[in-house]
């Protein structure tokens, strides 16, 4: 079975830059180990993420994305906090 790849948007990217060496290599372990396993593993979002999935990178910080399941995708539209700094 074909894993899936994944793709940053440009906002996931930034994200990603800002957070500490230690969530960076959290972020990477969840992806690797967990998301691209099995992407349906994260929580469905409802309102206006819907469609979406989430998943805790820890209290504070989450990482968002879709599913292509076609297309083996797994887009990644953010990678940090949503509750402000």
């Amino acid at each position: 079975m074909k894993k899936y790849n994944v793709l940053f948007t440009k906002q996931a990217m930034k994200d990603a830059k800002s957070l500490s060496p230690k969530l960076k290599k959290k972020l990477q372990d969840i992806l690797m180990e967990v998301v691209l396993e099995d992407p349906s593993c994260g929580k469905k979002l409802v309102g206006d993420l819907k469609g979406n999935f989430s998943y805790r990178i820890d209290l504070k910080n989450r990482i968002v994305y879709s599913v292509d399941k076609k297309k083996k995708i797994v887009y990644i539209k953010r990678a940090r906090t949503h509750y402000g700094d």
